[in-house]
């Protein structure tokens, strides 16, 4: 299906797109510019959205006066005359609109795939961060070590900033740290970055992909085409195996980045110093220092990775050791992902309500020593054996919330029988609030309580961000004695 799709992207182009039929798969962040892009190059333009609420038609109203038909409520028909769709993030390949689009032989491009072709001749350089967990915090750190060098640029893509308003807006820009999600990478054949890095690969997204193989396959599309360097994890075997897949230009290089003492053309950590032993005149016998671990924010393990790719592809573009320290001094992490919220009672409360999957989860359980972990939601048909086999010796205590609670209680019945849990059987406004009071009577003084579902959200809340937001609200109020009128 998806070589189906894709293959025929090729025998268009954004210069003969006027007068052309256009489709845009969904609104919302990336269907509103991605619209508008195509009416300003004169195509007649149909977004069609399975959702009709008020939300969406207040982005209607934005787009009809400009000649755009919107379609809610219709998101399996094809339109007639299309002869091409452009597809916001999300929309699986198995979608009805389309199996009709690959029946009918029309291709289609992503959000992404569309801005990369309307970027000028003059068009900075992308240095592209795909991986299951830590993008987000990454692009930000190489966006913040970019500034450092005193670059101009943006941390764009699936962080929440559309490429197409970068590629069509008038700021100039030397070079731009993006975000991609697999989902967007599916639809992207095209995309040619400077430099990528693979963080890491566990199972998330299946549903969507429909496999495994298939999900890798799609995260090594970052790495095809790159000019300079191809950034992959040395403790995850994967993502250099997606290296080695790769169709790259002559003189692209592998860099990896561990968490260990680098060989050549690595960056690692040696006695607490980030170092470069890729970019320097003699990798053989050389390492340039970068910065502190200390000069992460925060310096879990997870996260001095993330701050090593964000380096490493810094470098890659010819930033200054200096810049990667002044950066990661600079960077701030966004909320919830593993931020401290408060202690109380000598217990520290942290939130990773981003910890959306289980292996975000395991990166955060690793990262403290005597934990009272709060966990469920929506597990989008994970497994939780070996997170539980691999924390178990670090649980004080757990408690279960959301509507997958029972497959973790089923593996930590398996794997820690001894570690007391409890089970809400509650998904009311008021469950996040007894969560955090049973898991304050369940710690002791020097534990973590960590929120780090190892779920999705959307069962309780509108996303992680809410779950986030309630949990912090219930450790506030646990810290002031106030006691819900609900408890």
């Amino acid at each position: 299906m998806a070589g189906l799709v894709t293959s025929g992207a090729a025998s268009l182009d954004v210069s003969g797109l006027a007068g052309r039929q256009v489709t845009v798969a969904g609104l919302g962040v990336s269907g509103v510019p991605a619209a508008r892009a195509l009416r300003g190059l004169g195509a007649s333009v149909t977004v069609v959205n399975g959702s009709d609420g008020e939300s969406q038609r207040a982005q209607a109203a934005e787009l009809e006066p400009l000649g755009i038909t919107v379609r809610l409520g219709d998101g399996e028909t094809l339109p007639d005359g299309t002869e091409l769709i452009v597809t916001t993030p999300g929309w699986k390949p198995t979608s009805p609109l389309f199996l009709a689009a690959a029946e009918a032989g029309v291709p289609i491009w992503g959000d992404v795939e569309l801005a990369w072709r309307l970027r000028g001749e003059d068009a900075p350089p992308w240095l592209a961060v795909t991986g299951t967990n830590g993008k987000t915090t990454t692009v930000r750190m190489l966006a913040a070590i970019l500034e450092a060098a005193g670059l101009r640029t943006a941390a764009v893509g699936n962080i929440g900033v559309s490429l197409l308003d970068i590629v069509l807006g008038d700021e100039p820009y030397d070079v731009l740290a993006v975000e991609l999600s697999s989902y967007q990478l599916h639809w992207a054949p095209s995309l040619r970055a400077h430099s990528g890095a693979v963080l890491n690969l566990a199972p998330d997204h299946l549903d969507w992909h429909g496999s495994m193989a298939a999900y890798a396959a799609d995260k090594g599309r970052i790495y095809e085409g790159n000019q300079v360097a191809c950034v992959y994890n040395v403790a995850d075997p994967a993502t250099e195996d997606l290296v080695r897949a790769a169709d790259v230009e002559e003189g692209c290089r592998a860099i990896g980045f561990t968490l260990g003492t680098p060989g050549p053309s690595q960056l690692g950590v040696v006695e607490d110093i980030l170092v470069d032993r890729a970019f320097v005149t003699d990798r053989q016998k050389q390492a340039q220092e970068l910065a502190e671990v200390s000069d992460v924010n925060p310096p879990a393990p997870h996260n001095i990775a993330n701050a090593l790719a964000a380096a490493a592809l810094a470098r890659a573009y010819g930033v200054p050791p200096t810049a990667v320290r002044d950066g990661l001094r600079a960077f701030r992490p966004d909320p919830h992902r593993v931020e401290h919220v408060a202690d109380v009672d000598g217990v520290a409360y942290v939130d990773d309500s981003k910890a959306t999957n289980t292996h975000a989860a395991e990166a955060s359980l690793g990262a403290y020593e005597h934990i009272v972990w709060i966990a469920g939601g929506l597990a989008k048909g994970a497994t939780f054996d070996e997170l539980v086999l691999t924390a178990a010796e670090r649980l004080r205590g757990v408690v279960l919330i959301g509507a997958d609670r029972a497959l973790i209680r089923e593996a930590l019945a398996r794997h820690a029988a001894d570690v007391p849990v409890v089970d809400l059987d509650r998904t009311d406004t008021g469950a996040m609030a007894a969560a955090v009071r049973e898991a304050a009577r369940l710690a002791r003084p020097g534990d973590t309580v960590l929120m780090a579902p190892a779920c999705a959200s959307m069962d309780m809340f509108t996303n992680y961000n809410k779950r986030g937001d309630a949990f912090a609200a219930a450790v506030h109020d646990l810290a002031s004695g106030r006691v819900p009128d609900d408890q």
